[in-house]
């Protein structure tokens, strides 16, 4: 179950997110399979290096005070998004710096994984895969950035002509505020126990 809850968080997070919508200029501009396929391996790689981490500190820290950050950081995920407007994840041209067609996967991957370190949605990779089986998130997560990608490149465009960036937002901003609040409560419950 790890793995669908990851799916559903990292989806949730990334829909409106800088990384896709750099996914879309991109294949705006450009061929859509080595956008899609280098946007693919970067959150792969990402999403790896997250995992590690916070199956390393689901070892060092106690699972109270792991309950206890998740939970901020949900929340503050979630605060964040519901106050985001439009003009708080915009694109430039020079951010889609591309020299040519024979280097677009290699350039998409770079710039999405410069995009996404210490980004929102690996942090909560990190804090999803010290509570659950880094197996099962990473698989989740992986799946979860690839179906933004696809969406992205293929009708990403479409979807935000009819629904504004700012619902989008708000939508995810609302899911994180619910998982931080079953987060906390879970601290609770911890904590209830451990009296």
């Amino acid at each position: 179950m790890d793995w669908l809850t990851s799916f559903f968080v990292v989806f949730a997070a990334e829909v409106g997110d800088k990384s896709q919508l750099v996914c879309m200029a991109l294949a705006v501009r450009y061929r859509a399979l080595p956008v899609l396929v280098g946007a693919i391996l970067a959150f792969l790689a990402l999403n790896g290096l997250a995992v590690i981490f916070g199956a390393a500190i689901s070892n060092w820290v106690p699972e109270l005070a792991l309950s206890i950050i998740v939970s901020l950081l949900f929340l503050l995920f979630g605060f964040h998004a519901l106050t985001s407007t439009d003009s708080d994840e915009t694109v430039d041209d020079k951010d889609l710096a591309v020299k040519s067609q024979q280097h677009i996967l290699l350039s998409t991957f770079a710039l999405i994984t410069l995009a996404e370190l210490g980004d929102k949605t690996q942090l909560a990779v990190v804090a999803l895969s010290s509570q659950g089986s880094p197996l099962s998130v990473w698989v989740g997560a992986s799946l979860g950035l690839a179906a933004t990608t696809i969406m992205a490149v293929w009708a990403g465009r479409t979807i935000l002509q009819r629904i504004s960036l700012v619902l989008v937002h708000r939508i995810s901003g609302a899911l994180f505020i619910v998982l931080g609040l079953l987060a906390a409560y879970s601290a609770y419950l911890l904590v209830e126990l451990g009296s």
